[in-house]
């Protein structure tokens, strides 16, 4: 008696009788993954100590990725997040990047020493805009020296507002200072979240840097997209609802 043989044929038996895994399966795999992808964005300007804090649950309760918050919370999301695995990150710069190279580095240092996990740091605009990628090179590069083994190093890319050469110039000099993430920012543009602005920035990097993407991102459906283009986290206010819908699909 060939016992492979035999048990071969009931594999192939077994198999054939499996039924081809469905749109909605696969889609409740990945979308259980989404959560952990998220970065949790608190930073409208009337936002009280006790919204952080609440947020915080939230974002703990989801297991997302990171709250992000304005400097001034930073401790307190600290302090509300201990132990849970969420990190905080706080924007830099925010939005405009456009503030002496001084203060913005000064307000970097400090929010590392809050507790800062992560630092989303706005490129100068204007010295971009300007021709003088020198000033905006130093400006970032000052802080990826400070910050470095510290922190997560995040370039905001306010890309609706640059040439493709500006673009270019950017990218690779966010990539030259040493920063993991670009984060595709839509606040000043007023643009929607967009899958192919994810393939035009690994374009340029390839597999150097991760990828960070806002712009009201609303839904589950959007969320997988964007992640299925290749980012790695996604920043939105949303992020209980979606959270809420990819646990569903467990």
């Amino acid at each position: 008696m060939d016992i492979e043989k035999i048990v071969s044929e009931v594999i192939k038996e077994v198999q054939s009788r499996e039924p081809e895994p469905c749109a909605a399966s696969s889609l409740s795999a990945r979308a259980w993954e989404v959560p952990s992808k998220l970065e949790h964005s608190i930073l409208n300007p009337d936002v009280s100590r006790d919204k952080i804090l609440a947020e915080c649950a939230n974002a703990k309760r989801h297991c997302v990725a990171a709250v992000c918050v304005a400097p001034y919370y930073v401790s307190a999301a600290k302090e509300a997040l201990l132990g849970s695995g969420v990190k905080v990150c706080a924007a830099i710069g925010f939005p405009h990047g456009c503030m002496s190279a001084a203060s913005k580095l000064m307000e970097a240092r400090e929010c590392v020493k809050n507790g800062a996990d992560e630092l989303d740091v706005a490129v100068n605009i204007l010295a971009v805009k300007s021709g003088n990628m020198a000033d905006a090179k130093d400006d970032f590069e000052q802080i990826a020296l400070v910050t470095r083994g510290h922190t997560t190093l995040k370039a905001v890319f306010e890309h609706s507002l640059y040439t493709d050469d500006e673009k270019r110039s950017v990218l690779e000099m966010a990539k030259s200072c040493g920063a993991e993430y670009v984060k595709i920012q839509n606040v000043l543009s007023g643009k929607g979240a967009d899958a192919e602005d994810i393939r035009y920035v690994k374009n340029i990097l390839a597999r150097n840097m991760k990828i960070k993407i806002d712009g009201g991102v609303k839904t589950l459906e959007k969320a997988l997209e964007l992640l299925s283009a290749g980012a790695d986290r996604i920043g939105l206010t949303a992020t209980v609802a979606i959270a809420k819908e990819a646990e569903g699909k467990l």
